[in-house]
């Protein structure tokens, strides 16, 4: 392979990691600065504020279902125009009994159990057939509402172009010994790139699954053997000619994993969907230059790429070394063997008490990187099934 083709590679591969990275979010904040959300909104009094379904899928959540249904009917939004759908996706644990005795003390809520494993697009899909509400509010069991995330998230339907509504994920506990506090430093930032997206372009690159709202009329169920619901159905939103946008101040509480292991399974989980839902909606990615095209390669696809283009980065860069093209491309090499070998520093410190958190955001680049290549992997073998069971979380220990 000639220099010429080498020096592309090395270039393009960091420009397009640099700018999924950094260029993007600096050029996308410029965009919104001084930009405001859609206005046109219910006010909370509002008589026509309109009738909402919560749907929640749900397998062995006996640790949080009961302070997730607390929380859902602790809302300022009006009783009388809400219900909580909830499909038990054959659980085994007390989840069951649990939702028994708390459909007695809310006439709101309902529940369906099932005695197979359907997988979550499925159960949510039952659910969303029962659903008559115009909007429909799609979240999970460790995500919890302050009383007016419900508001929050629906006031903006007043405005007819809009047809998706996210809410503001917050993790408010994390640990110095685990990966929790990178974890939120990245929920921060995409919160806030999400919400730059939708004002700019009224395409907000897909909502966090534990919690938005959709208008029914707009809503598109992700396939059966669909892994990622939540970007299917923001894609769908966006194909359909809606708006997407995120909302800040519809805030609710996530509860992370600490683990590793943990969040690298949930990763490669995602990225194999990614993929999936990066081949239905291909066609949104062009023109390029359209608002949902530049966001959607910006701030997804190269993302999801990432690590194909770390791997050819690195093979140009050893053969620009292996030419003698000097000592830039020596560093470059040094830079790129030696930035993953702090994994094992990191590890080692870890094992001896002590945790250094530029080494935590290392580990977790690398890690997560490195679970982006093992869902491509199987989204090119096949997806087997979409049958999932629950991260591990800071209550079960």
């Amino acid at each position: 392979m000639g220099a010429g083709l080498l020096m592309v590679l090395f270039w393009g591969c960091l420009l397009l990691v640099g700018h999924s990275y950094v260029l993007f979010p600096v050029l996308l904040a410029r965009l919104a600065r001084g930009r405001r959300q859609n206005s046109n909104v219910y006010l909370p009094t509002a008589a026509e504020l309109p009738a909402v379904d919560i749907l929640l899928a749900a397998h062995n959540e006996e640790a949080v279902i009961e302070e997730k249904v607390r929380s859902t009917f602790a809302t300022t939004y009006p009783l009388d125009r809400l219900r909580l759908l909830v499909g038990s996706d054959n659980s085994s644990d007390r989840t069951n009994a649990l939702l028994a005795a708390l459909a007695q003390q809310y006439p709101q809520l309902r529940v369906e159990v099932y005695t197979e494993r359907t997988g979550k697009p499925g159960v949510i899909e039952n659910l969303a057939q029962q659903a008559t509400a115009p909007i429909l509010v799609l979240t999970d069991a460790n995500v919890f509402f302050a009383p007016d995330t419900l508001y929050h998230l629906v006031k903006h339907f007043r405005q007819p172009a809009i047809g998706l509504v996210g809410g503001h994920i917050i993790n408010p506990e994390h640990r110095a010994e685990g990966i929790s506090g990178q974890e939120k430093a990245y929920l921060e930032r995409e919160n806030l790139i999400k919400y730059q997206e939708g004002v700019v372009w009224g395409s907000m690159m897909g909502a966090f699954g534990g919690c938005f709202a959709v208008r029914r009329a707009c809503y598109h169920p992700a396939p059966a053997d669909f892994l990622v619901d939540d970007f299917y159905i923001t894609l769908a939103v966006l194909r359909d000619g809606y708006q997407a946008i995120n909302e800040l101040d519809a805030v609710c509480y996530e509860d992370v994993s600490d683990r590793l292991p943990e969040e690298f399974r949930r990763k490669a989980r995602i990225s194999a969907g990614n993929f999936q839902n990066l081949k239905e909606f291909r066609a949104l990615l062009w023109p390029p230059w359209r608002g949902v095209a530049f966001a959607l390669w910006s701030h997804k696809v190269l993302r999801w790429y990432t690590p194909v283009l770390l791997l050819v980065l690195l093979a140009a860069t050893a053969g620009l070394v292996a030419s003698g093209n000097g000592w830039f491309f020596q560093l470059a090499l040094a830079g790129q063997l030696g930035l993953p070998l702090l994994l094992l520093l990191d590890a080692a410190l870890r094992r001896a008490g002590k945790n250094l958190r530029l080494l935590r955001f290392i580990t977790h680049f690398y890690s997560m990187n490195a679970a982006l290549l093992v869902g491509f992997w199987r989204y090119l073998r096949g997806i087997k099934t979409t049958i999932w069971r629950p991260t591990q979380r800071f209550q079960q220990g």
